[in-house]
């Protein structure tokens, strides 16, 4: 168990969560290192271009639709079939962006709390995100960028000056 006066920090670098807070508590307050406070600025950017690179797409869609007749030779396939198709791919990947944007805001505070598993979700988050960055169409610049930023901020999260405060949960608890 821990005593009164453990710090979270004491607690972390033994393998232990930090203490419970209860209702009503104030909030702990988190003093991470530069390096993590400037990945999570750049988690926040890199979902923010993402998000903006998706809504550049979706705004443009009626020349991805052309190109997309342009390039069908089935003539089974309507224009119609693919305007549909190609609209609710468009807005699912958007939401998709979406939704990754705010899992990246959401690991990356944690991750600026110290929690180790965030920053190993955050890891594959930028892993999947760089695949699809590059194998979907979309604006090159854009996705270029996004998956830019989000390799940053993961090389900044595993620097060795960060590692403490990522402690290893160690095999067998004291």
């Amino acid at each position: 168990m821990s005593t009164p006066e453990e710090s979270d920090d004491e607690r972390r670098a033994r393998g232990r969560a930090p203490e419970p807070r209860l209702p009503g508590d104030p909030p702990a307050t988190v003093d991470p290192p530069t390096p993590v406070n400037v990945a999570f600025g750049l988690w926040i950017a890199s979902g923010l271009v993402m998000v903006i690179g998706y809504l550049v797409v979706l705004m443009n869609k009626e020349a991805v639709i052309a190109e997309l007749v342009r390039q069908t030779r089935d003539a089974r396939i309507t224009e119609e079939q693919i305007a549909s198709g190609t609209t609710t791919f468009l807005w699912a990947i958007f939401i998709g962006a979406m939704a990754f944007a705010g899992l990246f805001a959401l690991f990356g505070y944690k991750a600026r709390e110290g929690t180790r598993s965030a920053r190993t979700v955050l890891t594959v988050l930028a892993a999947v995100t760089i695949v699809f960055q590059f194998t979907l169409f979309g604006h090159r610049l854009i996705a270029s960028l996004s998956a830019l930023l989000a390799i940053i901020a993961l090389v900044l999260m595993y620097l060795p000056s960060v590692r403490d405060y990522f402690p290893k949960v160690p095999k067998s608890l004291p």
